[in-house]
């Protein structure tokens, strides 16, 4: 374990139980990881389960200068919840109370250690959901969710979660507790700190508390499976689809190499010439959900469409939505390393961006699997190498290069829901100017004088 002051050891033990403090190293290493499959086993591991034990910690991290992350259940993908070697990890696992449900409002009440699926369980049962839905919804956690800023499929019609939290309470690096927003839909009183502080990875402070906004569940949806013979016919619909009035409230990309992975690993009906699927639901009143989707099923077809087909039972939509979420553990088993990049574009340009994929594995001799979010241009790109080819991981850095290159032409963003974490914090200055950059530095220094919550992530160092 790495050396922590005495003096910061007696101090803590004051406040938290024995079962709260993790000291030996095959416990610390448990909680050292994220799915960016990057590793380092931190120096001490607290389990705090209120609020003021969290205040308690950072009170004594800030004083001791003692770095600190936060983690939920390690579902990320950059490397967010990965510590320094030196650092504290805080777990929110026992920050797991729903406290909360208020239906007349349309709202609930979380800790950051509720999972995203006991929450949709929770609205459920009052006819309501909340509409980030991460392909991880089973295991993830909301603090996690609110971190990275991770919506899912139905962002395209419902919103990430900015746009789905009311307000929040959390714990700034002196262990001061702020509170943002309001428990109402609308105010302006003061700064918009809730969607200052969702998305930034806990850099800026540790979110106790969450206010959700509920959505009533839809009577009624529609599921369509529409295969098409190359990925540019399949990029033209997603434009057209979205260029009419009627909203899907999913839409769902998947090219050739990510089917030809599905039929390889399990079997389909899938028909050997499809070279993209785009999954589509269609959600709302049973009087005009037939005709909404027929209208979204007329704009998927085109002269590159093989067909659209609608999954007119349950077990037929599960199966639709397995291949989705089969997509991502597959890639894992083709090739020892993938390079998971969540960019956005404008849904206008996403037939130039999978075009230009096309050529850009190509060019570099890197295999490129598409799939992910089309109706709001998110597109999860994945370069499938092996670390221990340096020759491969040049053309693949080249190969990722020239992707953000490509992006960033095309009126994009770099990270649409992953997050930067470490794994991407590098190219940040790509995508944001020096001017905006130093300003978002001083918002940094203002939260986190020391420097103590999660250092080295999500923006490059002043």
């Amino acid at each position: 374990m790495s050396q922590l002051p005495q003096a910061f050891l007696t101090r803590l033990k004051r406040h938290f139980s024995d079962e709260q403090l993790l000291f030996s190293e095959a416990e610390r290493y448990a909680y050292g990881y994220d799915n960016s499959r990057q590793q380092a086993t931190p120096a001490l591991v607290v389990r705090p389960a209120t609020q003021q034990q969290v205040q308690q910690l950072l009170e004594l991290c800030h004083e001791f200068q003692l770095p600190l992350v936060s983690r939920g259940s390690g579902t990320g993908t950059a490397g967010g919840a990965v510590p320094l070697e030196s650092a504290i990890v805080l777990s929110t696992e026992r920050l797991n109370r729903i406290i909360k449900i208020d239906p007349a409002n349309r709202a609930m009440v979380v800790e950051p250690g509720v999972t995203n699926a006991e929450v949709q369980q929770a609205a459920a049962d009052h006819g309501f959901f909340w509409p980030p839905d991460p392909t991880s919804s089973a295991v993830c956690t909301i603090g996690g969710n609110l971190a990275c800023n991770a919506a899912g499929p139905r962002a395209v019609k419902y919103g990430t979660p900015r746009e789905n939290v009311l307000g929040l309470k959390a714990v700034t690096a002196e262990g001061k507790l702020l509170k943002t927003g309001s428990y109402t839909t609308k105010g302006v009183v003061g700064y918009d700190l809730t969607r200052l502080l969702i998305g930034s990875e806990g850099t800026l402070a540790v979110i106790t508390e969450a206010t959700l906004k509920l959505t009533p569940l839809p009577e009624e949806r529609v599921t369509l499976r529409a295969l098409y013979t190359d990925i540019s016919s399949a990029a033209e619909a997603v434009s057209a689809i979205m260029a009419q009035p009627i909203t899907p409230s999913t839409l769902e990309f998947m090219d050739g190499q990510a089917l030809r992975m599905i039929r390889n690993a399990r079997q389909t009906d899938l028909p050997d010439n499809a070279q993209a699927l785009l999954m589509i639901e269609v959600d709302g009143p049973v009087s005009s959900i037939e005709q909404d989707a027929r209208k979204v099923a007329t704009r998927a077809q085109n002269g590159g469409c093989l067909e659209v087909m609608v999954a007119d039972t349950p077990a037929k939509v599960e199966a639709l939505w397995s291949l989705r979420k089969a997509l991502s553990p597959t890639l894992r088993t083709v090739a020892p390393k993938k390079i998971n990049e969540d960019v956005v574009v404008p849904v206008s340009r996403i037939p130039e961006l999978v075009n230009g994929l096309q050529q850009l594995g190509e060019t570099h001799h890197v295999t490129i699997v598409n799939f992910g979010h089309a109706g709001n241009g998110n597109i999860h790109v994945n370069l499938l190498v092996n670390p221990d080819d340096s020759e491969e991981m040049a053309r693949a850095d080249a190969c990722l290069a020239a992707l953000f290159s490509l992006v960033l032409k095309l009126e994009g963003t770099l990270s649409g829901e992953h997050g930067i974490g470490m794994v991407k914090r590098d190219y940040v200055s790509l995508e944001i100017d020096p001017v905006t950059l130093e300003l978002m530095q001083r918002i940094k220094l203002l939260f986190d004088p020391h420097g103590i919550l999660n250092p080295l992530k999500k923006l490059p160092a002043l």
